[in-house]
């Protein structure tokens, strides 16, 4: 082998820093290691995968990169990777359901030990495959299709209720709601959350301060808008993510009205920017880095343990209060 002889070592050395083994020494380590770039070698990581041994690589799809939600879950899975020592390949489907398809079925084709998912939208397509295939899965930030499902997700209906519940301590009596896309389960229940707050403090679930919403910015702002035009319209807005929220705080001020003192925004996720607006955001927080991190965990065991039971792992949500929420006016 050309690498092996350029470097001056054994072939079985070769194989152990191609696939990121220990016991080889730094020295010897970084010979090989420009010795492969000096021949310019690259590892055909389906051959190796296909000749019974790993390609030490975890494939990724995702929605989109647009958003701090999608960028800091992917750094935790980074991140956790990186510390395992196993490459990272991603995709972007753009909600594109075809796509998401054909890039599974390219993924467990050799090309990658395992799989993770963030926000999937076409798991009837595929997760039969997987399923039958034993090829080893995560999802992110989904419930699945059923309890047979490897998940890692978050109390999103008590992340709903407890954001709900702080505004009528606060004296909010009508409350608007922005949903996020409501095909997705975590819509769904940040919305119960929502719901179950109010008629737990007895106050009405009125249908016309809910509005479907996108999880994007412009969904946000005409939700509000829709909102503030009620004839008696809220005192504060529950939005589904912060993403959201700075439309409606965007649209409260295009209204002539000030945060807090004449309604009150409320954000879930808590992403960077949640801290840097102005005012500083109450909002819910999810731990993000933490999904992405969690996520690898029980994939590198279920790739090494393929016969452990299946884990769906929930992680806590936390209400972090900041300074775009107050009293309402006149109470």
């Amino acid at each position: 082998m050309d690498v092996a002889r350029e470097a001056g070592v054994s072939y079985a050395t070769v194989s152990r820093v191609v696939n990121n083994k220990e016991y080889v020494k730094s020295d010897t380590r970084e010979r090989v290691l420009k010795a492969i770039t000096s021949l310019g070698y690259v590892v055909n990581q389906q051959a190796r995968s296909l000749a019974g041994g790993r390609s030490y690589a975890v494939g990724l799809l995702v929605r989109d990169l647009g958003s701090s939600y999608m960028g800091e879950i992917v750094k935790g899975i980074d991140d956790a990777l990186s510390a395992a020592q196993y490459n990272l390949m991603l995709y972007t489907t753009h909600r594109r359901k075809i796509k998401e398809r054909i890039y599974v079925n390219n993924l467990i084709q050799g090309m990658t030990d395992g799989l993770l998912l963030v926000l999937p939208e076409n798991l009837e397509a595929y997760l039969e495959t997987l399923d039958q295939t034993h090829f080893p899965y995560v999802l992110i930030d989904h419930q699945g299709l059923d309890e047979r499902t490897p998940v890692v997700i978050t109390t999103n209906w008590q992340g709903g209720y407890d954001a709900t519940r702080y505004l009528i301590e606060l004296g909010h009596r009508r409350i608007g709601f922005i949903t996020g896309m409501m095909d997705m389960l975590s819509s769904q229940d940040r919305l119960n959350g929502y719901q179950a707050a109010l008629r737990d403090h007895g106050l009405p679930v009125d249908p016309q301060l809910v509005y479907e919403g996108t999880f994007y910015q412009p969904g946000g702002y005409s939700g509000a808008q829709s909102l503030l035009q009620l004839p008696e319209p809220p005192t504060a807005i529950f939005a589904s993510n912060d993403v959201m929220a700075f439309g409606v705080m965007e649209a409260v001020r295009d209204a002539g009205l000030r945060i807090p003192s004449d309604i009150s925004v409320i954000g879930f996720d808590n992403i960077s920017q949640a801290s840097q607006v102005a005012p500083p955001l109450t909002t819910v927080a999810q731990p993000l880095e933490q999904l992405g991190r969690e996520a690898v965990r029980m994939l590198l065991m279920r790739m090494n343990n393929p016969e452990q039971p299946i884990e769906r792992s929930i992680l806590p949500t936390t209400l972090i209060i900041r300074q775009s929420c107050d009293v309402p006016r006149n109470v």
